[in-house]
């Protein structure tokens, strides 16, 4: 059998996902045809910045189905077979609907912090930017930006749509059905709560308080990353809640150690593995689990006066990245993230015998292979 991890993470499904994306945007692209040249081109670059990524969440959601269906499908049990080849037949669709549904997020993200590049290369707000000067040639810079930032804000609403209305066609009339539009409509209200918990927090408006930044972090990424495809795929294979909550519990537990993991990156990563501006969480002030720790450890005086700052250097960013390690708060951090992972394993090696033996290792082998992850 291939591993579970070879499932999630390597090619063997790519191209069947890809596809499917590819076909719902151009599905999208011939609706958006006639209604105008702005919606036409914008759609189009959407469609080219969509695909290259890891396809994580998408390739979770079918790998799990399958993992799933092998476990409850006896040899010579021909009705079994017809139902997980059904349930895998959805799951691509379904699959296609969360990338889109990462790449919107992606999108107001990008408008929220204001960025211009997504791992080291421009992201499609920048991408926007230079087609409009290869076009028009030099312009105000400002009416401009914003410009970009608010096409991709509605691109970004369009893709929202789209991902809803590829799971409302996928998902079967009765329980099924509203079972899977539930856990979407759940992950895109618990994404966006955690998005406005992260606008509060940098606005000051909520305490920069460990507990709230996790939960914030939990929201954000969590909800929709993990949770999200395991409890389409427990849905898709036609089991019960206990399955699904189940499975959902350890989406939580391993999305949060993801965000974390990604907080640790964007400070102590290799940049060019991970494609980030090592300092530039610092410069924006990003109220993260490293930071609210250190606010309480006595280095905190010293780390202050440059958090938050745009134009910290490198060679400033480099004296809070060891006063980050030195506080202990990276230590703490690495902790957490080791005791979220222990706590995921210890949930499916307790549970084995509900999800089965081919589900509890495509879990193990992903824990595994997050754990040490450098990009």
């Amino acid at each position: 059998m291939t591993t579970a991890a070879g499932v999630v993470f390597g090619p063997s499904i790519t191209s069947e996902i890809e596809s499917e994306i590819r076909r719902e945007m151009e599905a999208r692209a011939q609706q958006l045809a006639g209604l105008g040249v702005a919606a036409t081109r914008a759609w189009d670059l959407a469609s080219r910045c969509v695909l290259g990524g890891k396809l994580l969440r998408p390739r979770l959601l079918v790998g799990a189905v399958d993992a799933l269906g092998a476990s409850q499908v006896p040899g010579s049990a021909g009705a079994s077979a017809r139902s997980c080849a059904w349930a895998r037949d959805r799951a691509v669709h379904i699959a296609a609907a969360v990338e889109l549904l990462h790449f919107a997020f992606l999108l107001h993200d990008d408008v929220i912090d204001g960025d211009l590049m997504r791992r080291g290369r421009p992201n499609f707000i920048g991408l926007l930017l230079e087609e409009w000067e290869a076009d028009d040639g030099p312009a105000p810079a400002l009416p401009r930006l914003q410009a970009a930032r608010s096409t991709a804000m509605l691109v970004g609403d369009l893709l929202l749509s789209t991902a809803h209305r590829i799971v409302f066609r996928a998902a079967p009339p009765g329980q099924t059905g509203k079972r899977l539009l539930g856990a979407l409509d759940q992950a895109v209200l618990e994404s966006v709560s955690g998005e406005l918990t992260d606008v509060a927090l940098s606005a000051g408006r909520v305490r920069p308080e460990l507990a709230e930044v996790v939960e914030m972090s939990r929201q954000k990424t969590a909800t929709y990353s993990f949770e999200l495809p395991l409890r389409s795929a427990a849905v898709l294979a036609g089991l019960g809640s206990e399955v699904e909550d189940l499975l959902g519990q350890v989406g939580a537990l391993l999305g949060l150690a993801y965000q974390l993991q990604d907080d640790l990156l964007s400070i102590f990563g290799q940049p060019e593995e991970h494609g980030k501006d090592p300092y530039s969480d610092l410069r924006e002030g990003k109220e993260t689990a490293i930071i609210a720790l250190a606010r309480r450890s006595a280095a905190w005086p010293l780390i202050a006066p440059h958090f938050g700052t745009g134009n910290l250097g490198a060679g400033e960013g480099a004296e809070v990245r060891s006063l980050l390690s030195e506080c202990g708060a990276e230590a703490e951090v690495q902790a957490l993230i080791g005791e979220l992972s222990a706590n995921a394993r210890d949930l499916i090696s307790a549970e084995q015998d509900l999800i089965g033996a081919d589900m509890a290792m495509l879990i193990d082998d992903l824990i595994g292979a997050l754990d040490g992850r450098r990009s």
